[in-house]
């Protein structure tokens, strides 16, 4: 792959550029662009095999490290139980994966519905995963560590609910801390002094939206990131009907927990067979987001069972 490389803090900037269209329509705009456009076809990742995969692969963690995209993906077996996968990419597009899982149940808390729905940030040197747990009854969020995305340290449950899920943080310290959105009904906040031991604030800071697309649900998408205008959410959202479309959200950098504008209408929604129907039907749950050149690349599961992709900053085609 050719092209520059931007850096961070300027990437951020754009991407923040570029939904500020969508934010603004949150403050009353009567138009609402939609800048990511779907890759076309087939999902970027589908089941395959008889083994830990045969069932379904969604809801994709990504990085973008020297050219190289790994994205960390929830598997499913024939028995329902999730492991997490790692693929790698040149393109963003065309995968290649490890044959055996990452990250597997092995606890007690895990061991009959596995590990599910990974997001991954890396901070010093270190990769840290938050992903679901799930016994059969409670889902508990939970924390691994690696240095390689591929040999894992547990940490356990690092929210003391009977159920947790979604954990995503954002990988630089405000006022000394880290700060971690997660939940699945409504948004909560978890504060950190290590990224390790973590404690929760007393109320949510983001509820669904009677009327809207996110009336029923909501749950954190691709980790936080840290723009000049504050820290921009992509979330997704679900209504009555239980079909699944993804939103943002802009909180204060000075306040982790105030909301400065959020999205009125989602910036992607179902609209391909294989997001219609599938494990769960009419389903596009985003969960990973990496920028290339001057391109972005947002993932998300499909249906709970494939992996799509939705690009800003180019014609799609080009990307082919």
């Amino acid at each position: 792959m050719t092209g520059r490389r931007w850096p961070l803090a300027k990437a951020m900037v754009v991407l923040a550029s570029v939904l500020s269209f969508f934010l603004a329509g949150a403050a009353g705009e009567d138009w609402f662009p939609g800048p990511f456009i779907k890759h076309p076809g087939a999902p970027v990742l589908a089941p395959r095999g008889e083994g830990f995969e045969a069932a379904a692969v969604f809801n994709p963690a990504v990085i973008l490290e020297d050219g190289v995209f790994k994205m960390l993906y929830r598997a499913e077996d024939r028995r329902g139980v999730s492991r997490i996968g790692l693929a790698v990419s040149a393109d963003g597009i065309h995968f290649s994966r490890r044959e055996q899982p990452v990250l597997y149940p092995t606890e007690p808390y895990e061991i009959w519905g596995g590990c599910e729905d990974p997001r991954v940030v890396g901070v010093g040197g270190v990769y840290y995963l938050t992903y679901t747990a799930y016994d059969g009854h409670w889902a508990k969020l939970c924390l691994a560590t690696s240095v390689d995305l591929v040999h894992w340290e547990k940490h356990g449950p690092i929210v003391p609910w009977p159920w947790s899920k979604a954990g995503a943080i954002l990988p630089q310290r405000i006022g000394g801390e880290y700060f971690m959105y997660f939940g699945d009904s409504s948004i909560w906040l978890a504060r950190s002094p290590d990224l390790l031991h973590w404690e929760v604030l007393p109320e949510p800071v983001l509820r669904p939206r009677p009327g809207r697309f996110d009336s029923r649900g909501i749950e954190p998408g691709p980790p936080p990131l840290l723009t000049e205008h504050g820290i921009l959410l992509i979330y997704n959202g679900w209504d009555g009907d239980i079909t699944y479309k993804v939103g943002a959200v802009l909180f204060s950098r000075d306040d982790p927990a105030r909301v400065i504008a959020r999205t009125e209408r989602p910036l992607l929604e179902p609209t391909q067979d294989w997001e219609l129907k599938g494990q769960v039907p009419r389903v596009v749950f985003a969960s990973g987001l990496v920028m290339e050149d001057e391109r972005w690349y947002l993932y998300y599961g499909a249906a709970d069972q494939y992996i799509g992709l939705a690009i800003f900053g180019t014609n799609i085609n080009e990307r082919e």
